[in-house]
């Protein structure tokens, strides 16, 4: 396959799309899209999510302590995208795009109703990367929605139909089928030995 180089530049993906939810001191709740976010560790269960410094969800993060990742569905797109345009310091997003939120389990932390996934996490550390701080967060409690679930306890992968985002092309993609399972479809190649 002939390549193409593009040089330093954040073209990488499928990324996650995903709802930050944060609240200020007084309470309120502003929601930013993020696409630069995922799981570091398992031992403890750990997230990290990438904000430049100058966010008002970072700097919600820093003064709460707390926050959620809440997967977006490809019917949210638009709102999604929303959250990600306006700043909350200027504009309630809640209003804006009509999402609503839930208070999880830890004092100060909203999910978003509508996502069908929502982790709640606790700050534990950060790393500085230029104007970005790699936050990470302790996984305190994960939320699925009960439609994502048949009736032997299975989830069904389709209900949370995740919404991706293609880096360096702003552009959101829902995914299609799946193509194997994991753990298992490689076990073909090694049993060839």
């Amino acid at each position: 396959m002939l390549k193409r180089q593009l040089g330093a530049c954040v073209t990488f993906f499928p990324q996650p799309t995903t709802l930050i939810a944060t609240q200020n001191g007084e309470g309120e709740v502003n929601l930013m899209m993020a696409s630069w976010v995922g799981i570091v560790s398992k031992t403890p269960p750990t997230i990290a999510v990438s904000l430049n410094r100058d966010r008002h969800s970072y700097a919600n993060i820093k003064a709460n302590g707390t926050f959620s990742v809440n997967v977006v569905p490809a019917k949210m797109a638009q709102a999604a995208d929303a959250c990600g345009l306006a700043s909350g310091k200027k504009v309630d997003k809640q209003k804006l795009t009509g999402l609503e939120v839930s208070p999880g389990t830890l004092e100060g932390v909203s999910l978003v109703d509508e996502s069908p996934l929502n982790v709640e996490c606790r700050y534990l550390s950060e790393t500085e990367l230029g104007d970005y701080r790699l936050v990470f967060g302790e996984i305190v409690e994960i939320h699925a929605c009960e439609e994502a679930f048949n009736e032997q306890g299975e989830a069904v992968v389709k209900v949370f139909d995740p919404l991706v985002y293609l880096g360096g092309m702003r552009e959101f993609w829902s995914l299609g089928k799946k193509d194997a399972d994991a753990y298992s479809a490689g076990l073909a190649l090694l049993d060839k030995d």
